[in-house]
């Protein structure tokens, strides 16, 4: 691949999401979204008001429903081939082992796996003991950790997280959070989360979703990975709590 077509496929670039989405002619949700390049943005709402349908549209994949509407990228280039997705479920192989599973893209390009690289990570996320096992031996939580491997694995600039910590108990989602903000530092991240202790502490960018529109929160004056019992990353979460209450009451 010739460098100037390497340096524009390892860019990160925005995103720029706008329209309305339907499904049956119902309307879901619209919104106007820019995800900064090179920063994480935290998307919150409502269960059912479109999360990761969000995630699906730029992902460019079906979403069961109907889209009006425009997503570009900020350096106008496709965003095919750029994308990293980590989904609700861990969708690891079965019969495949850990490591396996984390490189499965490689071996479904073509390309030949980094090993060393993989057994790092799977050493960072605490499963370098379990890497030949398939994934019937893990618990869901290391099942989880195994698909935060494979996306970490994949280095695109642009990486799609749907509650990739939400099976996780409180240190090791700790622990977690900071091993993805470390890797993914300078790519383009957008996750979907519940937890407004997550956004709090890993947002440049919080977006709440509401059936009509997508709205900013104020995040901390602070740049992210935020300590998670530092005043102002302590009182983003209580308002955004309080918030989110009064959108789904």
């Amino acid at each position: 691949m010739a460098d100037g077509a390497e340096r524009r496929m390892s860019a990160a670039p925005g995103i720029t999401l706008s329209g309305q989405h339907s499904i049956g002619g119902a309307p879901l949700f619209a919104a106007e979204m820019m995800l900064p390049g090179g920063q994480w943005t935290c998307l919150l709402g409502p269960s059912g008001i479109g999360k990761s349908t969000v995630l699906r549209l730029i992902l460019g994949l079906e979403t069961g429903g109907d889209f009006v509407g425009q997503i570009a990228a900020s350096d106008g280039q496709s965003l095919a081939n750029r994308i990293s997705y980590m989904a609700q479920s861990d969708l690891l192989m079965p019969w495949l082992s850990v490591t396996e599973n984390t490189v499965i893209g490689a071996r479904l390009r073509g390309d030949v796996p980094d090993l060393k690289r993989a057994e790092a990570l799977l050493d960072r996320v605490g499963l370098g003991p379990h890497a030949q096992k398939k994934p019937s031996a893990l618990s869901g939580g290391m099942r989880q950790r195994a698909a935060l491997a494979r996306t970490l694995m994949e280095d695109r600039p642009i990486v799609l997280l749907d509650e990739p910590f939400s099976a996780l108990d409180a240190g090791t989602r700790a622990d977690m959070q900071e091993l993805a903000a470390e890797v993914l530092a300078g790519k383009t991240v957008l996750l979907v989360t519940h937890d407004p202790a997550e956004a709090a502490r890993l947002g440049h960018q919080i977006i709440v979703m509401s059936a009509g529109e997508a709205t900013a929160w104020p995040t901390p004056a602070s740049s992210p990975i935020r300590e998670i019992n530092a005043p102002e990353t302590l009182t983003c979460q209580a308002e955004l709590l309080a918030h989110l209450r009064q959108v789904q009451a």
